[in-house]
């Protein structure tokens, strides 16, 4: 018998990290919506003084003042991604946020760097069936990470944490260190003095 408060819906049980159906047609309907807004924020003029930020604005679940996203982006919810203020994503990002994808203030982000919050099962019947668990990832505060990173499901990045370009990170990395590599590793703690 399933409790009351238990999730009932294929989107509250891909935020709660239980499995759900892709297929589901609400997922879908959120999904649409999120690549029409992409396509007309990739498609916006590009010298504009003032980005076309109401575009995610309205997207996403949180963008904070002074964040930029530079085109071409993609993502797969929006509405489940959170930018703290004056992040900066560099062109050809991906975030796949069937999960909570949260990027502290002052993180940047460099180019073609993807997000990914699905896990998709090994059985391939389940697969086949269009089921899959999230899990969020969360960046905290003066984050930095290289171009061409990927960061996998339910990762944390501590403050000040640095990824070298091209890492795949796997699991999470604490504040004040730098982690590289495929899979990445913590090489070494930052230590230099802050402004």
């Amino acid at each position: 018998m399933n409790r009351p408060d238990a999730p009932a819906t294929a989107r509250e049980k891909m935020l709660a990290g239980l499995p759900y159906n892709i297929m589901d047609p609400e997922l879908i309907e959120l999904r649409e919506s999120a690549r029409r807004a992409v396509y007309a924020y990739n498609r916006s003029e590009p010298m504009e003084a003032d980005p076309p930020s109401e575009i995610l604005k309205g997207l996403l679940g949180g963008f904070g003042t002074g964040a930029f996203v530079e085109a071409p982006f993609r993502c797969a919810y929006g509405v489940n991604t959170y930018l703290g203020e004056e992040t900066f994503l560099n062109a050809g990002c991906v975030i796949l946020d069937c999960a909570r994808v949260e990027i502290g203030a002052k993180t940047l982000i460099g180019p073609a760097v993807q997000i990914y919050t699905a896990e998709h099962p090994l059985d391939p019947a389940a697969r086949a069936a269009g089921m899959e668990t999230a899990r969020p990832v969360i960046l905290g505060r003066n984050v930095w990470i290289g171009g061409g990173a990927i960061l996998l499901p339910g990762v944390t990045l501590g403050e000040n944490a640095v990824v070298g370009a091209g890492s795949v990170v796997t699991r999470d990395v604490p504040a004040d260190c730098v982690a590289a590599g495929n899979p990445a590793k913590v090489i070494r703690q930052i230590t230099e003095e802050r402004p």
